[in-house]
């Protein structure tokens, strides 16, 4: 009798545990799913990757740059994640159409989500958007300082594209 008791608890407590269990495998199986699965011959190209703001107030707010990319080749190139280097940082994509994706900022920060579809076919531009907060580290955060954003692709000859920006903050 004992024992029938406790197998009327286990089973559905086990039954619970594996279903969620299986839940869980589901819901992190898609989470870095790239939009573009197969690998691509298409290259992306930056007419300029580096940009500098001079000195900037924290006073005067935030300050933004648009970095033009081309795909060169001669297939797609899908963008499988944009972020930045840090939380003062938000970057958007605006794909050929037009379409504005972001803002995406520094992974671990509940800003940069791994965006889906957004493709550049062969022959086409789009815009990498940086905009900058001189304001985010508060009155210490004065002083040279040196960010980035990243593109991560399906192109084989283009993976990872980093785009810089420097900037001299005063109050």
């Amino acid at each position: 009798m004992k024992n029938k008791k406790i197998l009327f608890i286990i089973a559905p407590l086990t039954i619970v545990i594996v279903v969620a269990f299986l839940g869980w495998l589901v819901a992190i199986s898609g989470e870095d799913e790239s939009p573009v699965e197969l690998l691509s011959q298409g290259v992306l190209s930056a007419q300029e990757s580096k940009f500098d703001f001079g000195t900037i107030s924290m006073q005067n707010g935030k300050v933004e740059y648009d970095f033009k990319v081309k795909n060169e080749g001669e297939e797609p190139v899908a963008i499988n994640k944009v972020y930045t280097s840090c939380m003062c940082t938000t970057a958007f994509f605006i794909d050929p159409d037009g379409k504005k994706y972001g803002g995406f900022g520094m992974p671990g920060h509940g800003s940069s989500k791994t965006p889906a579809g957004i493709v550049v076919g062969p022959g086409q531009e789009a815009t990498v958007k940086a905009v900058f907060d001189p304001a985010a580290h508060g009155p210490s955060g004065v002083g040279l300082v040196q960010r980035s954003v990243f593109l991560e692709t399906n192109s084989t000859q283009s993976p990872m594209m980093e785009f810089n920006f420097d900037a001299v903050v005063t109050r």
